[in-house]
């Protein structure tokens, strides 16, 4: 090995070491700061190769893709060992290039809609679930006040007002790891994720702000008594969905979870994650969210499809309703 490269990973491995003592996310911009296109594949070989220090946590063996059933398969339940989420960490795939997968867009995922009918979208649904008081609402089903814990940075608020909704794997770090290539229907179910507690969080609007869409290697949260749960929670995630991680996004997860004793999430149930079209090959969005068959209003109508009405017809949830009349592809 020569010896500019042991000094590199020298200067890594003193990072780590002192992880349980400082900031990880300062810890890790200092990595990152000597990190370089060459380097993202000396890391790679550290990983992975006989050369790796003892020190650093590694996998044991290389990271194979989880089959995606098409059906939701059982998963444990409670709370877990660390080792339970280094485990499902050892199991997503490594991928180096998700800045790759271009052709992002919010409205894919369609945040927030109304699934079950109730008359309350998915972030009063969140808000609601996770308030340690009753809440006060207004009109169909806005929610007002309640009490709810900001885990990120340890803030208590009671105006629901002051509060973001999460999408804990953020949509665009979840469209470079996989989402690219998921039909219309799997990324709203992602979007809207009520199906595990921990896959949207209602947060301070300044931490979620401050977070945007950075991984655990470039961010992490101010409250440090939730590092823990806020590794295994984004590995929990990512599993859930079959997504993928980069390569200092696990040295970075792997670190912290091996300093864990315990977290008190539980491991979720997979998703069904279904492949769809290209979204280079996909219809643009002009006026709404994507539409699975035909892409927009203008082509649904062409096709002779639409108005869709509010409360009867279930392609109403895939636009926007701009003059809130209840009607769309009118």
């Amino acid at each position: 090995m020569s010896t500019k490269k042991r000094l590199w990973l020298s200067g890594v491995i003193a990072v780590l070491i002192f992880l349980p003592v400082v900031s990880i996310s300062s810890a890790l911009n200092a990595v990152q700061s000597m990190q370089t296109a060459s380097t993202v594949e000396s890391l790679e070989k550290a990983l992975n190769g006989t050369e790796a220090p003892l020190d650093i946590a590694v996998p044991t063996e290389t990271p194979v893709a989880s089959p995606t059933s098409p059906a939701t398969q059982s998963a444990q339940t409670g709370t877990s060992g660390a080792s339970t989420y280094l485990a499902l960490l050892q199991e997503l795939v490594t991928d180096d290039s998700p800045a790759s997968h271009s052709g992002y867009n919010r409205d894919y995922f369609n945040a927030w809609i109304d699934a079950d009918g109730d008359g309350c979208n998915t972030r009063a649904e969140v808000l609601i679930m996770e308030s340690q008081s009753a809440v006060t609402t207004r009109g169909r089903c806005t929610v007002s006040t309640g009490q709810w814990v900001s885990a990120y940075d340890g803030t208590t608020l009671t105006d629901a007002g002051d509060l973001d909704i999460d999408h804990f794997v953020p949509l665009n770090e979840a469209w470079g790891s996989g989402a690219y290539g998921w039909d219309s229907a799997t990324r709203i179910n992602f979007g809207n994720d009520l199906g595990y507690d921990a896959s949207l969080l209602a947060v301070t609007a300044s931490s979620n702000r401050s977070k945007s869409d950075q991984d655990p290697a470039q961010w992490m949260p101010a409250n440090h008594g939730y590092f823990c749960d806020y590794a295994a929670t984004w590995v929990a995630v990512k599993w859930r969905w079959n997504l993928t991680v980069d390569s200092l996004e696990r040295l970075t997860l792997q670190s912290v979870l091996n300093g864990c004793s315990t977290v008190s999430i539980s491991v979720p149930e997979k998703a069904v994650v279904t492949a769809g079209v290209p979204a280079e090959q996909v219809a643009p969005v002009s006026d709404g969210v994507l539409d699975p068959n035909y892409g927009t209003c203008s082509v649904a109508q062409a096709n002779g499809a639409g108005p869709y009405y509010q409360g009867v017809d279930p392609e109403y949830d895939w636009y926007r309703d701009r003059d809130k009349d209840g009607i769309v592809c009118e």
